[in-house]
């Protein structure tokens, strides 16, 4: 009788360590799966800025086509944040220098007055501000998910499971540098 109940004790433990490794294991793969869904929304936001972009650099064109090299700098700054589709600091950094020459293109629409008022360009200014929050959103919940992702692959005992299986640490999407984290002031 008392080998019955060792045995039964024993397939009890087993069957906890077993549902425990599953439990962790599926955690994981969805972990996995949030990761991308969550940067395939930064993805989205990012293309739909990429697309806004031409579009303002030709509003501005019309009212300012003496600022070639600052719509240069904005074509070519747009060139180099479509090139970087994975995640990580190099995608940061090619978007944040996206970011300060769309600054830089805004602050020469203070010298023009007539760009100022018009229309198209507010609209294209004001999409642009609810598309850059959109972006700030999606770039936290990605950092979120990977924040979440990296505790469980490093975390014991759940770093053995993601070991085991290869489950690996994610990159956030992260501003590269202190500087570039500073509000940027534009004096005319």
């Amino acid at each position: 009788m008392t080998g019955w109940v060792l045995l039964g004790i024993m397939v009890v433990v087993v069957a906890g360590i077993v549902i425990w490794m599953i439990a962790i294991y599926n955690k994981l793969v969805g972990l996995k799966f949030r990761v991308g869904q969550a940067w395939s929304d930064v993805d989205v936001q990012l293309k739909r800025r990429y697309d806004l972009v031409p579009n303002l650099v030709e509003t501005v064109k019309g009212y300012a086509s003496h600022e070639k090299k600052t719509l240069e700098e904005v074509t070519k700054a747009r060139s180099m944040a479509m090139q970087v589709t994975e995640p990580g600091q190099k995608k940061g950094e090619a978007e944040n220098f996206l970011s300060s020459t769309l600054k830089s293109l805004f602050a020469i629409s203070e010298s023009y007055p007539d760009l100022k008022a018009n229309q198209n360009f507010l609209d294209l200014q004001s999409t642009l501000s609810k598309l850059e929050e959109d972006i700030q959103l999606s770039r936290r919940y990605y950092n979120a998910v990977v924040r979440d992702m990296n505790i469980m692959t490093e975390a014991f005992p759940s770093n053995l499971i993601a070991g085991r299986f290869g489950f690996k640490r994610v990159e956030y999407f992260l501003l590269p540098s202190e500087s570039e984290r500073d509000v940027v002031k534009v004096k005319f």
